[in-house]
Formats: C-alpha cells, structure tokens, sequence
C-alpha cells in the first residue's frame, strides 16, 4: 500500500512517515503543495495526507486541482482549523476526511485504514436523487427547482447521503462527517433529530432518507 504525505514541518513529516513504514505502508513525502499536486497526478495511491497549509499551494487548493483532474484516490486533510466553516470549505474542495492538529498516531491510521475501505465518493458537482438537488460548492438545496433552506449541518448530512446513495451510510461515518473533531460525542438521539429535520424539509421531494434498522440511513426514490 503506498500513501503519500504532504506537510512542510519536517519533524512531524519524520514521524508519520516512519509510522506508516512500520504500519506497512510504502510512503512518498513531499515538503510543499506543488509536489504534492504533481506526485497525485503521476501516480496511483491507496491515500493521500495532505497538511491544510504548505509553502505553494495549499492542501486545499491541491485538493481543488486534482479532483478536477479526475483524480480520486482518498484524502485526509490535517489542519489546526476547527470551524464549521472550513469543514464545509474543505469538503467542497474534495478532501475525504479531516483530522485535527495535534492528533495521535494511532487515530490517523485508524483515519487512514477506514478511507481505504469507503466506497470511492462521486466527485459531482451536483448531486441528484429524484427531483432534489444538492450543489455541495454553494450548498444550495432545491426540490422541483424549489428552494430549500438547510443549516450546514444538515447540508453536510444531505451530502453525504446523496453521495454514497443507494448505499447505506452509517451513523458513525454521518457523526464523524457532519461533526468532525466532536463525532465521538454526537449521540445517536443527536443524529435522529438532525435527519428527522431534515425529513421534514424534504419532505414534499421524489427522494427519501431511509432508515435502515440496526445500521443507518440511506437515500432513494420513493
């Protein structure tokens, strides 16, 4: 398995790439964004980390560039950002999972086997089930080309569904999307409530949260 890594502290660049060595892991290490962007668009990874702030391009920004270069492979984005708002910027870029500076060893690699084993998300720019669609750039919802007012929490749920749709989305991977560093303490009443409003926003729409008893939530056509 090879995964790149993406961060201009070098100390802290040592220590993931000796880490993920021992976890098996082939690693290539870049030191700045333009590195970064090159070795994603030259080469196959099984992950990609990538720091939020690098000398050149951003992680952000190489995000931006590489998906739309069509490149899919799984990003984590380590940040010291923490904010609703840069989730949101972040995940629109393309990034597939942040992680909070400073973090444990272990939860990284725990970050990175799970990314390994997600299904590879669509890259749209719009997503559609029925008559809803959902731009997750400008987070504007419509049902029938009618307005939809969401928070971004319940943006960041819808998005998430319409992504992995037909498939069945955990509540765990909802808590750790929609919440972030906090999904540990995102109770399953949390999550219930949040999709139940969100139900009733759409409620008039072809397109449907589904429970699935025992497992989670997924979207379809009625």
């Amino acid at each position: 398995m090879r995964v790149l890594i993406a961060e201009d502290d070098g100390a802290l660049r040592d220590v993931l790439g000796r880490g993920l060595l021992e976890a098996g892991y082939s690693v290539d290490a870049v030191i700045d964004g333009t590195g970064a962007e090159a070795a994603l668009r030259s080469r196959e990874y099984e992950v990609a980390v990538l720091d939020w702030r690098m000398p050149g391009l951003s992680g952000v920004e190489v995000i931006e560039r590489v998906r739309g270069a069509g490149v899919r492979t799984p990003i984590l984005l380590l940040t010291a950002r923490d904010t609703m708002i840069d989730k949101v910027q972040g995940l629109n870029a393309g990034a597939d999972d942040f992680l909070i500076k400073p973090f444990e060893f272990g939860e990284l690699l725990a970050r990175l086997n799970a990314l390994q084993r997600r299904p590879a998300l669509r890259l749209d720019n719009e997503l559609r089930c029925g008559d809803l669609t959902f731009d997750p750039r400008s987070q504007q919802c419509t049902v029938s080309d009618r307005p939809i007012a969401l928070t971004l929490t319940e943006g960041a749920i819808l998005e998430l569904l319409l992504r992995r749709s037909p498939l069945v989305v955990t509540r765990e991977a909802i808590a750790h999307h929609a919440w972030q560093q906090t999904y540990r303490t995102a109770a399953s009443n949390t999550i219930e409530a949040h999709v139940t409003r969100l139900r009733s926003k759409l409620r008039a729409s072809t397109a449907e949260i589904q429970t699935v008893r025992g497992l989670g939530y997924r979207m379809a056509k009625r």
